[in-house]
């Protein structure tokens, strides 16, 4: 379902498990507080039955079978368990009334690939006003039929992809344009303003293969307090009908590109990728940095962002733009180095500590931190 064209060392396996301590620790309280105001409340179980009526006690067994009797308003609760990927969900929430697909424990419901796959995606949601929050997809260990190349993959307007782990996904398929993804926001069936956050995504695609993106964001929409690392294509990638997009506070490394600011091959809209910010952003160890490429407007604002180490340039802008504010030396990550298990919080003494800035800045961090605009605000995912 890719459809971009944009210009352009992988961790053991061993590692991914449990990768980022303490985003797996953070408090889900806002989920709660959402989940208790729904009107109407189905549970999943591993060990349940689509026969059953889908409560408490009697939970289904499957997020597809929740998903055909949720109206908006609608929180489905998904216990721990591993689940066989390769479904789609349709249904529409509301602006007032969302559907929400909550995992009870965040990546505690993991999504794996089905013997005998019959679709390139693990989640595909077609539903407006969805929130999908707190799953894990694990690409691994495919069982036949076809090889997953896109973890959640997003169709509808007005979702929020939050606080997911998605990783090995689409790494056992050649390069090709067919392309692969973590977490896809495509306006292809006219999807628009989205909201990606808290992720992490990792390990995603075969390596240096311009087509790949650990998030592409084909529309308006955010894209904050994400992790991304070792995405064989753009980290953050920005095609198709992107504009107008916020870019912040997001930590990316070991990728081909860190972020790819783009446009091109419309769908629907007329004009470039304009009036899109990126800043607060820590993008490191990778073989691009920041990169506008094809059509891009001369009103996209780039603000302090920790770049650096970016083996073949950390900056392509187009249109004589200037970047501000930049911090140009390594993030000093808790614990970062070949064959480590990356721990991205950044230590007391890093240049990323107290230079982001207040504009755009989101309200808390990956772990659920608070950031207070009055006091100063970190670079990068994790807020000190």
């Amino acid at each position: 379902m890719n459809r971009s064209r944009p210009h352009h060392p992988l961790l053991p396996a061993a590692l991914l498990v449990g990768l980022a301590l303490p985003l797996a620790a953070a408090s889900a309280s806002a989920d709660s507080v959402a989940a208790q105001g729904a009107s109407y409340h189905y549970y999943v179980a591993s060990n349940g039955s689509d026969a059953n009526p889908g409560t408490a006690t009697q939970p289904f067994e499957t997020i597809v079978r929740a998903s055909r009797v949720a109206l908006p308003g609608t929180t489905v609760h998904v216990a721990p368990g591993t689940y066989a990927g390769g479904f789609r969900t349709t249904m529409s929430g509301s602006a007032g009334r969302r559907i929400s697909y909550i995992s009870t424990m965040r990546g505690g419901a993991r999504l794996v690939p089905p013997r005998g796959s019959l679709t390139k995606m693990a989640w595909e949601n077609r539903g407006d006003f969805v929130d999908i929050v707190g799953f894990q997809v694990d690409g691994r260990n495919a069982h036949g039929g076809v090889r997953w190349t896109y973890g959640i993959y997003n169709a509808g307007s007005d979702s929020q992809i939050r606080n997911n782990h998605v990783h090995h996904v689409g790494q056992d398929v050649p390069c090709t344009s067919a392309g692969a993804a973590g977490i896809s926001v495509d306006s292809y069936y006219k999807g628009r303003l989205s909201t990606v956050s808290g992720n992490t995504v990792h390990d995603i695609g075969p390596t240096d293969c311009r087509f790949v993106q650990g998030i592409n964001m084909s529309t308006t929409g955010s894209v904050t307090n994400n992790v991304l690392f070792t995405i064989g294509g753009a980290a953050i990638q920005m095609w198709h009908d992107a504009t107008n997009v916020i870019v912040s506070h997001n930590t990316i490394a070991r990728s081909m590109t860190g972020i790819l600011v783009g446009g091109g091959d419309a769908y629907y809209i007329k004009g470039p990728n304009d009036f899109t910010n990126v800043h607060n952003n820590i993008v490191y160890d990778n073989k691009y940095g920041i990169s506008e490429q094809g059509s891009t407007g001369p009103h996209n604002s780039y603000r302090n962002n920790l770049v650096y180490l970016n083996a073949a340039a950390d900056w392509q802008l187009n249109n004589g733009l200037k970047h501000l504010g930049t911090v140009a030396q390594a993030p000093e990550f808790m614990r970062y180095g070949k064959g480590a298990l990356p721990d991205f919080r950044l230590r007391a003494g890093s240049p990323g500590v107290g230079h982001g800035t207040g504009e755009h800045a989101a309200a808390a961090d990956i772990a659920g931190k608070p950031r207070d605009k009055d006091a100063p605000i970190d670079i990068g995912a994790y807020q000190r």
